[in-house]
């Protein structure tokens, strides 16, 4: 299996990549800009012909639409045959260009309502999902859309590994329920996005920037709740690790959206049948990359004086950690400043390069400082079960039910979408740039860390959202660590700590919210799957966090 999520992204760079002779701050830039200079400048030169081949000649073993589809009605419900495969076809007048294929299947967990298929956008992009319905009350139950990082990682990873309904097992030829699944109390969309991830394709690219990918994922929920309006209620939109920069793109752009389409039905523009809006009720971000100048800095700190440090705070590594702080916040700024390539690949390239360069060394799993990672035994990404994945989704039969191409070998992380996103300096951009004016309009935000993950760790995520400016600042950063203890904790030991602002009163969670989650790493539902579920609950039905079973 490709090795996927951040690490990934920079890991032949941080072995290409020498580093800067000692010196002042302009040495330091300048040979860092000489350093981007060669190895980027390579990359491109000797990999353009890939890149050209990624983003204009489309993937190897993608789905070739056939020329002539069978299509036919029942009732009001259209179906089309695609390559020996039925799937019901919706349209909506409001999307020429956009269609969506559905199928029914019983995998995972047959007791709940499933529909699985393809987002289409002019036979030219397909993006995959997944849906299951809440297991209790499912007409009342909010939507959740879940979303992977990498880039190019395939949220099927999310869904058998984490917090689905079922979990991967047995080396991938079953799967096992999963009573903590967040489609408990929610109905779940796990979607693969951008294009050419997992099962999703395209004939002619791939997406490389986070706010190209989020105008595809509008498409598709507004697709989707227009096909489904009992879901159509509340949206709350989730994700972790390069979910962090996906997430604040997405729901910025829903946000536009709905503005836009506010406006064009007070002015009468909007054919019938009616579009139904996006209800956004808030984003939830778990151990994300959302703000690099701020979460970069916190490497030496996290590394050295964290709950797990991997160095002696008195020692060398930290010495020279905290010593590139300076140059690598330099470059970020330069790429918040300028909003290019040319300056935010070159960040990417020192930060990554820099400051995780010495961790590689160690032998640990970068999700989990607590745990050794053996490649030989544990696969690139240091979890087995991830290959298992593969396995499982790779069956024909799986793929059968699900609806998915028979001819695409499913992948849980595509490297050349990651490359591609990596060739824009995509990840060194702002996202939390986006969130103010959602959180001012309403949009309510969770920020949650596994205190154990070294690649986007908890406190570089609680110093940027203290750095967020909005009317709930002062409140934040002045509000006291509060402990969170699961509901139904035999223990009654805090899993973790909170800190929240807004809200009404103490009866709400809050507007802004951060959670800390003691002993879990980059996953956090697959480490204590009891806490996530009930942070998760809580938070997507607006019940403090604070609440302990003695206040219930």
């Amino acid at each position: 299996m490709k090795r996927s999520t951040l690490a990934l992204l920079f890991a032949s760079l941080v072995a290409a990549t020498p580093a800067p002779a000692p010196g002042t701050g302009d040495q330091l830039l300048a040979g860092v800009e000489a350093v981007a200079e060669s190895v980027f400048g390579d990359v491109y030169r000797g990999a353009e012909h890939i890149l050209d081949s990624v983003l204009h000649s489309g993937q190897e073993a993608v789905h070739k639409i056939e020329d002539q589809i069978e299509a036919w009605t029942v009732g009001e419900r259209e179906f089309v045959k695609q390559d020996n495969t039925v799937y019901e076809r919706f349209r909506h007048e409001s999307f020429p260009g956009y269609q969506i294929r559905l199928k029914e299947p019983k995998l995972c967990d047959p007791t709940v309502k499933q529909y699985s298929g393809y987002l289409d956008i002019d036979e030219d992009k397909h993006l995959f999902f997944w849906f299951f319905e809440s297991r209790s009350n499912p007409a009342k139950a909010p939507l959740v859309l879940w979303l992977n990082g990498g880039p190019g990682c395939s949220s099927s990873t999310g869904l058998l590994f984490e917090l689905g309904p079922c979990n991967i097992a047995d080396e991938g030829r079953n799967t096992t329920f999963n009573k903590y699944s967040w489609n408990t109390h929610a109905n779940v969309l796990f979607l693969d996005q951008p294009i050419n991830v997992g099962y999703s394709y395209s004939e002619s690219g791939t997406v490389n920037t986070s706010p190209l990918a989020a105008e595809d994922v509008w498409s598709f929920l507004e697709l989707f709740v227009n096909r489904f309006p009992e879901y159509s209620d509340t949206l709350h939109i989730s994700g972790e690790s390069y979910g962090g920069t996906y997430l604040p793109n997405i729901a910025h752009v829903i946000h536009t959206k709905n503005k836009e389409i506010r406006a064009r039905e007070a002015q009468g523009l909007l054919p019938k049948p009616k579009v139904q809006q996006l209800n956004l009720a808030s984003v939830l971000i778990g151990n994300g990359l959302t703000e690099p100048y701020t979460q970069f800095a916190s490497v030496p700190e996290y590394a050295c004086d964290g709950p797990y440090p991997v160095f002696d705070p008195n020692g060398p590594q930290c010495t020279s950690l905290r010593a590139k702080v300076p140059t690598c916040q330099r470059l970020i700024k330069s790429c918040y400043q300028y909003n290019n390539r040319l300056t935010c690949v070159p960040a990417a390239l020192y930060c990554w390069s820099q400051m995780f360069g010495p961790f590689q060394q160690l032998g640990l799993n970068p999700y989990d400082v607590r745990r050794k990672c053996k490649k030989d035994e544990d696969g690139d990404l240091c979890y087995r079960q991830l290959e298992w994945v593969e396995t499982f989704l790779n069956d024909d039969k799986v793929k059968s039910q699900l609806g998915a191409v028979a001819s695409r070998d499913f992948k849980s992380c595509n490297m050349q979408v990651n490359q591609a996103f990596m060739m824009q300096g995509d990840g060194m951009h702002n996202a939390a740039a986006l969130l103010p004016e959602l959180i001012e309009d309403g949009v309510r935000l969770l920020i949650y860390a596994g205190n154990a993950d070294f690649m986007c760790n908890a406190i570089g995520n609680l110093q940027w959202l203290e750095g967020l400016e909005t009317s709930f600042q002062a409140d934040f950063v002045a509000s006291k660590k509060a402990p969170f203890i699961p509901l139904h904790s035999k223990t009654n030991k805090p899993a973790g700590f909170i800190k929240t602002a807004g809200g009404k009163g103490q009866f709400t969670a809050g507007n802004v919210t951060y959670v800390q989650i003691y002993e879990a790493g980059h996953m956090v539902p697959y480490d204590q799957p009891e806490a996530a579920l009930d942070m998760f609950v809580r938070w997507i039905m607006d019940v403090p966090l604070t609440l302990t079973t003695g206040d219930a």
